[in-house]
């Protein structure tokens, strides 16, 4: 599995859209410092989507994602690929018995799929929205996360790079 975590905050996306002629498309814009947290982890041999959404990104909460992974595939060993960010740092981490942690090479997000499936949530479901609290922007980001761990063609076609299945395939 490979394991990233994305800020969602009240800062809005705004991006092209399309409107029929004469029509100019008004697209509502917000700058307020309120984020939240989405953890996730996706399976690279059939697309299954795990994710949760937490208040930070710090080691309590990355452990409190280990264990809810751990715990949902309690009968799998687990190989988790993450970067190096501060709290993933094993010392500072009780990995569960059945995980593994494996760390991507520093400054190398490109190596890691989960970016992408950060850019499909983004793109899909909060690029020209603006969110009236802090709770409504938490209800459509469980909305797109639920949709992706409901369909796991989507993260599979996303995340599913040939090089990275021929050596889970070997």
């Amino acid at each position: 599995m490979f394991q990233d975590e994305a800020r969602f905050g009240r800062i809005s996306q705004s991006k092209r859209c399309w409107c029929p002629k004469p029509i100019r498309p008004v697209c509502p814009t917000m700058v307020c410092q309120e984020y939240t947290y989405a953890y996730g982890a996706v399976s690279i041999a059939d697309g299954h989507w795990d994710s949760l959404i937490l208040p930070n990104t710090n080691t309590v909460c990355m452990q409190i994602f280990l264990d809810e992974i751990a715990s949902r595939y309690s009968d799998d060993r687990i190989v988790l690929v993450l970067d190096g960010a501060g709290w993933h740092k094993e010392g500072e981490l009780k990995v569960p018995e059945n995980m593994r942690l494996l760390h991507l090479p520093p400054y190398s997000p490109e190596l890691n799929p989960v970016e992408n499936i950060w850019e499909e949530i983004r793109e899909k479901g909060f690029d020209n929205k603006v969110f009236s609290s802090l709770e409504a922007l938490e209800e459509q980001l469980l909305h797109s996360l639920k949709h992706l761990e409901d369909h796991p063609e989507i993260t599979s076609s996303i995340a599913g790079w040939p090089w990275i299945i021929s050596a889970i395939s070997i």
